[in-house]
């Protein structure tokens, strides 16, 4: 049986959703566009597109690292991302 979490069970399956939850699961490390596309089995151009919203809300912070490398971790310091955070927290606590 496939595992579906509270967010998903309410709000379907995207890949926003699947990146900003892998991001999530490992709050404090950077991690390239191409480890998040491994880590949620996204395609690499569909990580790039859905993560974009997400750094524009400053809800994931983009590090660049020379010119073409970029690093991305979510942004523990934003009040809304702990809103996130906290809401899936207890969200899955509530449903499962």
């Amino acid at each position: 049986m496939i595992h579906m979490d509270a967010l998903e069970k309410i709000f379907g399956k995207t890949a926003q959703m699947t990146v900003l939850k892998s991001l999530m699961e490992h709050p404090d490390d950077f991690t390239y566009l191409s480890g998040i596309a491994e880590a949620t089995g996204l395609s690499h151009s569909s990580v790039a597109r859905v993560i974009a919203p997400l750094v524009d809300s400053n809800i994931i912070i983009e590090k660049p690292l020379g010119k073409q490398i970029r690093t991305f971790r979510v942004n523990v310091e934003n009040d809304a991302t702990k809103l996130i955070i906290d809401f899936h927290s207890k969200l899955n606590d509530v449903l499962e």
